[in-house]
C-alpha cells in the first residue's frame, strides 16, 4: 500500500468510526439480536447432531457411564457451528469460481503452466494418428499500475504418422511460438490484449514444421457475461527462409458456460488457414466442445478439461489430408500473482 492509499484508508476509517459512534446504541442492539439468533439456530442444529451421535454410541455400547447430558455438553463445546461451516464452504466455492474465471481469461494476471495434448485421427494418406503435446506457460509482467505484458510461449512436441513411403513416422520438437499481449491491468467485464507473435525455426524433423523465422500480429478479446465467458484469440504468421515460406492464420473462439463447484461446459475449437495451400487444402474448421472443472489439490488450483472435435472442413487432396476427428486433453496448474 502506498502513502496515498494509506491516507485514504485512514480517512475512511475515521469516517466510519464517527458514523458508528452516532449509531452505537441501535447498532449494538441489532448486532446482539442477530448474533443471538444465529447462535440459537446453530446451537439447535448442532445439538441435534450431538444427540444422534450419543444414541448411536449408546446402541453400540460405547458410552460407558457417561450420561446423555454430559456427552451433548462436551460435543457442543467441541463442535464447529453449522453456520460457520456453511460460510467457509461458500467462501471456498467463491475462490474456486474466481480462479476459474481467471483461468478462462488468456490475459489474466495469473501465472499458469499448461500441458495440452491434441491427438488427431484419420490423418494423412494412411489414415494415421497425429499427436501434438503443447507445453504452454503463461507469465504476466507488470509494466505499471495500468498495463501488463502477458508472455505466452507455445512449445509443441509433435508425433507425425507416415505420410509417404520412407517419410515418417517421426517424433520431435515443432516450431516454437512466442505470443506477447499488452493488456490492461484492471478489467471488469471486458478483457483484451494485442501484440506480436514470433515463430522460431526449432523443428527437429522435415515433417514436424518449417524451419523459418517469422512474426505477425496477435489479438485477443473477450467478455464475462455471467454465467458465460465469450471471446476470440487470433493471429497470423508470416515466415521465410531459403525458399521455405509460411503464411498461416489461427483463430480460436471460446465459449464457456460456468456452473457450480468449478464445473463448466466449453467449446474452444481452433480454426486454421494455410494461405499458401491450394483452395481444397486451405482450411481446417472444427466443431465440437466438452467440459472441465477447476479444483484444488491441497492449495494448488488445477484446471482440467476434455473436448472432442469434428473437422467439418479439412484438406482432402495431397499427403496431408484430414484429420477427421480430434481430441483435446488439458491440464493447467495455476499460480495466482494478484488478488482475484
Amino acid at each position: 500500500m502506498n502513502r496515498r492509499e494509506l491516507l485514504a484508508a485512514i480517512g475512511k476509517a475515521a469516517f466510519a468510526s464517527d458514523a458508528l459512534s452516532s449509531w452505537r446504541g441501535a447498532g449494538a442492539f441489532a448486532a446482539a439480536a442477530l448474533f443471538a439468533a444465529s447462535l440459537g439456530a446453530a446451537s439447535a442444529a448442532t445439538r441435534a447432531v450431538c444427540e444422534q451421535q450419543y444414541a448411536a454410541k449408546k446402541a453400540a455400547g460405547q458410552t460407558g457411564a457417561q450420561s446423555k447430558a454430559a456427552y451433548v455438553k462436551a460435543c457442543l463445546a467441541a463442535a464447529i457451528p453449522p453456520v460457520a461451516t456453511a460460510q467457509a464452504e461458500d467462501k471456498s466455492d467463491l475462490s474456486v469460481n474466481k480462479l476459474r474465471e481467471a483461468a478462462e481469461n488468456p490475459v489474466a494476471d495469473l501465472v499458469s503452466v499448461t500441458f495440452q495434448d491434441n491427438p488427431s485421427f484419420n490423418y494423412g494418406p494412411y489414415n494415421g494418428t497425429q499427436n501434438v503435446l503443447n507445453f504452454q506457460p503463461v507469465i504476466p509482467f507488470h509494466l505499471n499500475d495500468e498495463w501488463n505484458l502477458i508472455a505466452r510461449p507455445v512449445v509443441p512436441l509433435v508425433t507425425q504418422p507416415g505420410l509417404a513411403p520412407g517419410v515418417g513416422p517421426e517424433t520431435g520438437l515443432g516450431n516454437i511460438e512466442q505470443q506477447l499481449f499488452l493488456s490492461p491491468a484492471h478489467i471488469d467485464k471486458l478483457f483484451w490484449g494485442v501484440g506480436p507473435v514470433f515463430y522460431f525455426p526449432t523443428a527437429t524433423g522435415k515433417t514436424l514444421g518449417v524451419n523459418a523465422w517469422g512474426a505477425g500480429p496477435d489479438v485477443v478479446v473477450g467478455t464475462f457475461l455471467e454465467p458465460w465467458v465469450l471471446g476470440v484469440l487470433a493471429n497470423n504468421v508470416w515466415a521465410w527462409r531459403n525458399g521455405q515460406q509460411v503464411n498461416q492464420m489461427t483463430v480460436q473462439y471460446f465459449i464457456n458456460y460456468n456452473m457450480a463447484d468449478g464445473w463448466y461446459l466449453c467449446s474452444q475449437p481452433i480454426i486454421a488457414a494455410d494461405w499458401l495451400a491450394p483452395p481444397h487444402d486451405k482450411w481446417i474448421v472444427p466443431f465440437g466442445g466438452g467440459f472441465g472443472r477447476l479444483f484444488k489439490a491441497g492449495k494448488l488450483p488445477i484446471n482440467f478439461q476434455i473436448q472432442a472435435f469434428y473437422n467439418a472442413v479439412r484438406p482432402t487432396v495431397g499427403p496431408l489430408t484430414g484429420p477427421v476427428w480430434s481430441l483435446r486433453f488439458e491440464l493447467k496448474f495455476l499460480f495466482p500473482v494478484a488478488k482475484l
